[in-house]
């Protein structure tokens, strides 16, 4: 049955901010509430930076260089060029634990300044907030994690330009606790099922969460459902914002539920729109009536599922919808997406798809239909460029927690596990720093220091300085929607240009001061090969404004080489606490500056600029959902230069190599509809540069996209809400 295509509003309606925590759960034997704290650290009183390598930006002349700020004499300086910013920087030979910076200022001092640290010396973050200069000695304690450290002034206090008789580091000599242990308990968030269980205790404690989270859009808690291997009957799991369904076995059929997992729309008038994230993962459903329902939008992936029988995408009644993503999931029956304006399927097996309504892609999937955009709006792949599906939990023989890395495939097609157990390798927990919301950004640098990988259990971790990656084949996966939000404007993840990192299942939530960056994969100017061993970033998503007022400059860049992107969902809220033109601003979803990368279901909506930028060689896109800003106060705030508004999807002017697939983008400017979009995509034109099924759509009428990609295509106008195609290009 197919059902006619319906505009995607967000703001209708009341949206509820939470609900206050159940005060009881049904306890859930297996998981201890206790949490790990590391003791207090000692700081050394030796600077560690005396005679060490360094240099700067600039020097004001031969007799001031960068070392005389090293040398432990107050008689030689080091001083800058006139002019801003500067930076004078001390290589430290290792990671070190940072506790302490000394200054000591001649005349010419900063006016403002920071404080940054870097694994490299290419890839800098902040160790503080932007700071004022202070006359004669100035002492800072921070923690931080690093090998080099510089002072990056911004602002001069004088004429002159920036100048330090001595600059002077401490680190922690002692941690107290000493290493930091790896393995440990999950929390009490994290709720473990066994098939010793009554059915009656399990439904009561799933119903107890989903009362608190059917709702809960903006609220704090978070929630993990695990299952372990066995069967399970009679249940009934409804799945509300922030909760995670998962079973523990190492393949999809080790955990069997005979009932249903269930995503509606009820709480939001049969409105399935904003049904964000939540996640279902690794088990098999057998569903009472035959077909299981996940009536999802965006955030909200199904990985590594076996139904046993058909899957509904669209909530009860059909209402309207705008998902989604399936990957590595076998559907034995049929999916229906009926409402849902777009879908992503990925290296899947599936009985059939009933419909379409703009924009179904599908890439390397078994039983996909045929290609034929627009009608039906099918585009399907044979075959997935280069894949490596998620990590995830599991137990093993003797019931202890491992995490299990998929393997890379090449030109892959159909699910990893159709021919037994998921060829990869696995990780014991005790290899993994387990952390939990109270644990320091200090703290989560020295596990990794330690080699240790991180698992973060459900909650919202504040994060005051970077977590540096530099670890080849580190591994860090989010529980129940661990949410990490930066303070004071510090870029809260970095990943060093190595091989085989995996970033998995983590919420970047923007902090009220910006940060320039939510995650970094890869320190500008990346240019190591990772072919063999690519870094991956799974199920990543990244919220600017919504729960609270936020800022950052762009969400995601990557500048390795090779990265695989596998489902992000970049987002600029439209709606929720915080939210307006100016409250919560942000200018670019995602930038791809590396070579080779390949991205799987992309969904980046609302930012004021260009929504993705992507200036490597050789990208690969496959799928991509994209809004415009809804909020545009008029024509002239959002111009780019002379061209009206900002494309959706720009390749840089001097990309060579390119080729993308199922790319749609919609607008519905509601503060004015007279406002136009020139294009929603801008690309070169050039031989090597391909784009394959577009499409653009006005919701309702609320504005104008007057091209598809450049200057061809027609223009997406009008109350009909009906996509404007373009095939191929050029």
């Amino acid at each position: 049955m197919r059902h006619s295509p319906r505009p995607r509003r967000k703001r209708l309606g009341l949206i509820v901010t939470g609900l206050a925590a159940a005060s009881t759960f049904v306890a859930v034997a297996g998981v201890s509430g206790s949490a790990y704290s590391a003791s207090a650290a000692t700081c050394g009183t030796t600077n560690v930076a005396q005679g060490r390598p360094s240099s700067a930006s600039s020097t004001e002349n031969g007799g001031t260089p960068a070392s005389a700020a090293f040398d432990g004499s107050t008689s030689t300086r080091w001083s800058s060029a006139f002019s801003d910013p500067q930076w004078v920087q001390v290589d430290l030979g290792s990671s070190q634990q940072i506790c302490k910076v000394v200054l000591n200022w001649e005349t010419a001092r900063a006016q403002t300044f920071k404080i940054q640290v870097s694994p490299d010396g290419s890839s800098w973050s902040d160790a503080t907030a932007t700071l004022t200069g202070v006359s004669g000695t100035q002492s800072l304690d921070l923690t931080a994690t690093g090998r080099y450290v510089r002072m990056y002034g911004l602002t001069r206090a004088t004429q002159y330009g920036y100048s330090l008789w001595e600059f002077g580091v401490n680190v922690v000599t002692d941690t107290g606790g000493g290493t930091l242990p790896g393995g440990g308990d999950l929390g009490s968030n994290v709720k473990v099922f066994d098939p010793s269980m009554s059915s009656a205790s399990i439904q009561s404690t799933l119903d107890t969460i989903f009362q608190q989270q059917e709702s809960n859009q903006f609220g704090s808690q978070r929630y993990e459902l695990l299952f372990k291997p066995g069967t399970y009957s009679g249940l009934n799991a409804q799945i509300g914002f922030y909760t995670s369904i998962a079973g523990l076995g190492q393949s999809p059929d080790n955990v069997t539920i005979n009932g249903d997992i269930t995503v509606d729309a009820g709480w939001f008038g049969g409105n399935a729109t904003q049904n964000f994230w939540r996640s279902a993962e690794n088990l098999a459903v057998v569903p009472v009536n035959g077909t299981d329902r996940w009536a999802v939008a965006q955030a909200a992936p199904f990985r590594r599922i076996h139904v046993r029988g058909g899957l509904n995408l669209a909530p009860n009644g059909y209402g309207w919808a705008s998902g989604g993503y399936i990957a590595d999931s076998k559907i034995d029956g049929t999916v229906g997406p009926y409402s849902q304006q777009q879908w992503f399927t990925r290296d899947s097996q599936i009985g059939g798809w009933t419909n379409g309504v703009w924009n179904m892609v599908f890439s390397g999937v078994v039983g996909a239909p045929a290609q034929s955009f627009p009608n039906p709006p099918y585009t399907t792949l044979p075959t997935s460029p280069v894949t490596r599906e998620k990590p995830y939990l599991y137990v093993d023989s003797g019931g202890a927690y491992r995490v299990f890395v998929p393997s890379l495939r090449t030109n892959s097609s159909g699910v990893t596990w159709a021919n037994g157990a998921t060829p990869g390798s696995s990780i014991p927990l005790s290899q993994f720093y387990v952390a939990k919301p109270s644990d320091s950004a200090a703290t989560l640098n020295q596990a990794l220091s330690q080699g240790l990988n991180l698992l973060f259990t459900p909650g919202i971790y504040h994060i005051n300085q970077t977590i540096n990656v530099t670890r080849a084949d580190t591994v860090v996966l989010g529980l129940g929607y661990a949410t990490l939000i930066p303070d004071n404007g510090v870029v809260p993840m970095s990943v060093a240009d190595v091989d085989g990192v995996k970033i998995a299942s983590l919420l970047f939530d923007a902090g009220p001061v910006n940060s320039p960056v939510l995650l970094r994969v890869g320190p500008d100017g990346a240019t190591a090969s990772h072919a063999s061993n690519p870094p991956s970033i799974q199920d990543v998503f990244f919220r600017i404004g919504g729960a609270a007022a936020g800022q950052a400059t762009t969400s995601l860049v990557v500048n390795s080489n090779n990265t695989l992107i596998d489902h992000i969902w970049a987002w600029r809220a439209d709606h929720g606490a915080g939210v307006g033109w100016n409250t919560n601003p942000a200018d670019t979803g995602l930038i791809v500056n590396g070579n080779n990368v390949t991205a799987y279901g992309l969904f980046v909506e609302h930012y004021k600029k260009y929504e993705v930028v992507w200036n490597g060689q050789g990208g690969k896109t496959i799928f991509l959902q994209n809004e415009m800003p809804y909020d545009p106060p008029n024509q002239s705030s959002w111009m780019n230069g002379s061209t009206r508004g900002y494309a959706a999807y720009k390749v840089g002017s001097n990309v060579t190599s390119h080729e993308a697939w199922g790319l749609g983008s919609y607008c519905n400017f509601t503060a004015d509809p007279s406002i136009v979009a020139d294009h929603a995509f801008e690309s070169p034109t050039a031989s090597g540069v391909k784009f394959h099924d577009l499409l653009t759509v006005s919701l309702g009428g609320k504005g104008t996209i007057a091209h598809v990609i450049n200057n061809t295509g027609g223009a997406a106008q009008g109350t009909a809400t009906t996509p404007v195609n373009v095939v191929s290009y050029p």
